[in-house]
């Protein structure tokens, strides 16, 4: 369905214009009639196939459309909460890109950074305010923050919330927020544990649900590259000789592996930033800002970052560790092919790495097409680490009682040889032990 098909007023269709938005997606093709309706919604999607706009639009065509009376002092009318800040500032952008066009206000807090510039912002006046949990709770506590005349509320990657931790943290939000008012809870999977969620904040919800089968992008070209645990880093350098990499995320499990790996990137002449947790959130800013703008080819990342970086033309992913759960592997993926565009996911694998991936083939319900690797082809077809360790114990076990039956049964043979060797000694008569008087 084309956007002008829509009942989007004419400011929102300039800006969906100026942002080259022609089609709308499946996830924003059912959710906006209903949010224009006022209904409550759950919507299901994997990432990067336009939620944020799902909500963005609805909620800025309604508070365009209020009285003039009703706008002004701005107060904080709608409530976006992300459960990263790279998600945060990704979710602000849509709305940034949009203001100019409904003459709104939006502004993003989130924590790791001084509050006093975010407090500026909200004390000039805003309409719409997004915010990552940690901080939100903050600024309210400080009496900061006025929560009373919320109308909308979003709850943005619900599934990531949770598995963060944050939800006492979002029960004790709605406390903050008033009872009447309209709710959108988006996830990009829906476990069990989420469903209380849904029970407690939605009131009557549609639901929008795009099938599982439907999780990888029909527009990202998948291939494999079977490879070996020490040539990774190799084999990565090597692909990157193609000119057609103009620039790409590359995805590890680790922290220390995102730094390790960078460093050898960087030796090898090839423009490289890492972005991770134990990075400052001053420091993650500026590596993902130079990639943004084509300063740096390459941004190595831990999960962290799947789910919150939305980078304009990115035409490659690389899953140099396979993800430790399946579905993560959607979630990095999705940060190319956006907005209609065409990308490519490379994955390596190891060895060790094979039942991940058949998780991550279970899971995504198709094989990835396997590249033949004619630059280090695997040789290592040792026993998976995780089995060889389950191994181990168990000979270790085996052995420490072997040793200590051994043991126990030498130590006995030695008491009782130095039994039989000791010289027997003559008994003593009573004359003899008797004293002289």
């Amino acid at each position: 369905m084309k956007f002008k098909e829509l009942k989007l007023i004419e400011p929102l269709q300039m800006a969906i214009e100026k942002l080259n938005y022609t089609e709308a997606t499946p996830i924003q093709e059912q959710a906006i009639p209903l949010l224009l309706e006022g209904r409550d919604l759950l919507g299901c999607a994997k990432t990067g196939t336009g939620k944020t706009a799902a909500f963005a639009l609805p909620i800025l065509q309604k508070l365009y459309l209020r009285d003039e009376s009703e706008k002004y002092p701005r107060t904080i009318k709608a409530l976006i909460l992300a459960p990263t800040r790279e998600l945060a500032m990704q979710i602000d952008e849509t709305f940034q890109s949009m203001n100019s066009f409904v003459n709104l206000k939006s502004t993003v807090i989130f924590g790791g950074v001084r509050q006093g510039s975010q407090v500026t912002k909200i004390e000039r006046g805003i309409d719409v305010l997004i915010a990552t949990p940690g901080r939100l709770s903050d600024l309210y506590k400080q009496g900061l923050l006025d929560l009373s005349h919320i109308e909308y509320f979003v709850l943005d990657e619900a599934d990531r919330m949770l598995d963060m931790g944050f939800i006492n943290d979002i029960r004790r939000i709605m406390k903050y927020i008033p009872k009447q008012r309209q709710t959108m809870l988006f996830s990009a999977t829906l476990p069990k544990e989420i469903q209380h969620l849904i029970d407690e904040i939605l009131n009557n919800p549609e639901k929008v649900m795009v099938s599982s089968g439907q999780m990888t992008v029909e527009r990202i070209q998948q291939s494999l590259y079977y490879v070996d645990k020490a040539n990774k880093a190799k084999l990565l350098i090597k692909l990157l000789e193609n000119p057609q990499i103009y620039n790409a995320i590359v995805f590890v499990r680790t922290k220390r592996n995102a730094n390790t790996l960078c460093k050898k990137l960087q030796r090898a002449g090839i423009e490289a930033e890492a972005i991770h947790g134990d990075k400052s959130q001053n420091a993650r800013v500026r590596a993902l800002n130079r990639f943004k703008e084509d300063k740096v080819r390459v941004l190595v990342a831990t999960d962290i970052a799947a789910r919150g970086i939305d980078v304009d033309h990115l035409t490659h992913v690389v899953n140099f560790d396979l993800p430790e759960q399946a579905e993560n592997y959607v979630h990095r993926i999705g940060r190319t092919a956006r907005a209609g565009a065409d990308g490519t996911a490379i994955t390596f694998c190891c060895f060790q790495e094979k039942s991940d991936l058949s998780e991550v083939e279970k899971f995504i319900g198709e094989k990835i097409p396997v590249i033949e690797n004619p630059y280090y082809p695997m040789e290592d077809f040792s026993v998976p680490v995780k089995k060889v360790t389950s191994q181990m114990k168990k000979s270790n076990q085996t052995s420490k009682k072997n040793n200590q039956k051994q043991k126990n049964q030498n130590t006995q043979k030695i008491i009782q040889k130095q039994k039989h060797s000791q010289p027997k000694q003559k008994k003593r008569s009573f004359h003899q032990n008797k004293k002289t008087v």
